[in-house]
This record gives structure tokens, sequence and C-alpha cells, in this order.
């Protein structure tokens, strides 16, 4: 618990993230949705556990000290400047969803019902590798170097991130490939809102993430 409950906020947030989302949605109410779903689902959760392994393999380099008298200052150092460019990054997307005079959308988006089995798994992949993403997973590998007590704890902590950041894909993913009759409706309704609003949603909670992340390396300090 020690290693898990520090990155559930830092996993919400990535799970909230708009990108991943619409591209889901897009694929969803696509004609060949019954062959480009699933690879994205699997592409989208690979990604996400090994890009947050790599983050967390990388931040063995940082040292530490298993000495609870004595702060963490190497961690929190970098804790508290990843939580300021998480900020950075929420101010700048929230500045360009508040300049744009239509509803948001990426033309590749507008791309992704053409794709096909292997074209959707890449995509998941790719999309891991957004700035939003890696900030995301190098403040978790931090935590996770940092709280974890064994390999066991550190790779039960990723899992357990990975399946909250993938539960807001996974969820519509499956529900739909199980009843698209009545999933189909519901999608285009948060295809609609998600249009307008989500860029400015996932700016605000990312920024709060990143002060909690500030707030966290301040606190090992």
């Amino acid at each position: 618990m020690q290693a898990i409950v520090p990155i559930l906020p830092i996993a919400l947030a990535d799970a909230l993230s708009s990108v991943p989302i619409m591209a889901s949605i897009f694929i969803l109410l696509a004609p060949n949705r019954s062959r480009a779903a699933l690879p994205f689902l699997v592409g989208w959760v690979v990604g996400i556990f090994v890009v947050v392994l790599l983050c967390t393999l990388l931040a063995q380099v940082v040292p530490t000290t298993r000495s609870p008298r004595r702060p963490d200052t190497v961690v929190a150092a970098l804790e508290i400047l990843l939580g300021v460019a998480i900020i950075g990054v929420a101010a700048w997307s929230w500045l360009r969803s508040r300049h744009q005079s239509r509803p948001t959308g990426a033309n590749w988006l507008k791309k992704v019902d053409m794709l096909g089995p292997w074209s959707s798994l890449g995509l998941g992949l790719l999309l891991n590798l957004r700035p939003k993403g890696l900030l995301l997973a190098g403040a978790a590998g931090l935590s996770i170097r940092a709280d974890a007590e064994s390999t066991t704890s550190a790779l039960l902590a990723v899992t357990i991130y990975t399946l909250i950041a993938a539960s807001t894909v996974a969820a519509p993913v499956i529900a739909t490939l199980a009843a698209p009759a009545r999933m189909t409706p519901r999608l285009v309704r948060i295809k609609e809102w998600m249009s307008r609003h989500g860029e400015a949603v996932t700016s605000v909670i990312l920024a709060l993430i990143g002060a909690v992340i500030v707030v966290m390396g301040i606190a090992r300090w």
C-alpha cells in the first residue's frame, strides 16, 4: 500500500486524458470497429505497462534512502520538477482549448476510423509517448522507486497503475463490443461532449495532479 497509494491520483490523471478516450470512441464508431477496437485496447494497455515499467527501472539510478529519518531529497527534487512541468503542460493545453473557435479534434483523429488491426495496435502503443503520458509515467516511476520495498511490490504498483489508467478506454471498448446497438448512441453523445470540453477538463485535472505531485515532492524533502 505504501507504494500504491501515492500513484493512484497519477493513474487517475492518465485515465482521464482526452486523447486516448477520443481515439477509442472514433474507432468504436467506425465500420471496422470489430477488427480495430480490441487491438487498440491491447496496444494502449501494453504501452502503459511498458512505459511505466521502464520509467520505474530508469528511476533505479536515482539515489534514495531507506531510513525513515532521512529525506529522499533527489526524488523530492525530481518530483517537484515533474509536477511543475505537468502544470505547465496543463496550462498550455488549457490556453489552447480556450482559443479554439470550434470543437477540438486533431486531423489524425478523423482518420482513425480507417485503421486496421495492426495500425490500431500501433496507435495504442504510440499514444503512450505523448508528453503528458511520459511526464505522468515518470512521476509514477519515481514514486514507485522511492516507496516500493521489493520487486514484487513495484510490479504490483505498475500493474495497478496500468489497470486504472486503461479503465476509461477498456470500459467503452468492452461494453461496445458486447452491446453495440445500445452503446452507439451513448458514444455519439460522449464524442460530442468530449469534442467541446474534453481538453479543458483534462487540463484542469492535469494541473491538480501536477500540484499533488509537487506537494508529494515537498513532503519527501
